[in-house]
């Protein structure tokens, strides 16, 4: 949940990006902090195994100026994707305002979409967030590799909300600001339906 520090007229909001192992949660945010600039965001804290796996959580506060008169901030966090890691999602987890879930476009990789999705859902129940309220963006990544399942397929398998949902080539940045624009948007918007305070377009 959103951290509204009144005395320093500060608002702070998390977005974890969730989704299988190897799916590009990582490389996402090492594409957008490599390209934000140095003075809208703060260092990134990665854990990694000796694979590369993102262990425990990337941290990536990005500065979004004053909205209503409150300093935005959000912090961006990726859970590992590994299924017995699952202790470490459901911390990262808690408190999101937001969640991009990044899928693998690969066939291969069909049963463990929806597996991550449905974990997903799972743990967001145990937190008692409403699955339906949330934010949340899908990005299907990996799509400039061969052979790679529809963006349509994609689609009827793991967006039954109709949610924004974004094709990506993380690794060449294509898709990674507009997945992150579009949920930032909408945690922002779901802030200012809770303290009823107009959010102006980013």
């Amino acid at each position: 949940m959103s951290l509204v520090n009144y005395a320093n007229r500060e608002i702070t909001c998390k977005i974890v990006y969730y989704g299988p192992g190897r799916s590009g949660k990582t490389c996402n945010l090492q594409y957008i902090h490599a390209f934000v600039p140095d003075e809208r965001k703060g260092p990134m804290v990665s854990l990694a195994t000796e694979t590369d796996r993102t262990l425990f959580f990337d941290f990536l506060p990005l500065d979004l100026g004053s909205i209503s008169g409150f300093r935005t901030r959000m912090q961006i966090y990726t859970v590992p994707g590994q299924v017995y890691y699952n202790a470490t999602r459901k911390l990262v987890l808690r408190g999101a305002d937001g969640v991009v879930f990044v899928a693998d476009s690969q066939r291969e990789r069909y049963e463990d979409n929806i597996e991550s999705l449905r974990n997903l859902h799972e743990n967001l129940l145990e937190e008692n967030i409403d699955v339906l309220d949330l934010p949340l963006v899908l990005q299907y990544n990996k799509r400039d590799l061969p052979g790679v399942v529809s963006v349509d397929e994609l689609d009827d398998l793991l967006n039954f909300r109709g949610a924004p949902a974004f094709a990506a080539a993380a690794v060449a940045g294509q898709g990674v600001f507009p997945t992150l624009k579009s949920a930032s948007q909408l945690v922002l918007q779901s802030l200012s339906r809770r303290f009823g305070q107009p959010v102006p377009a980013q």
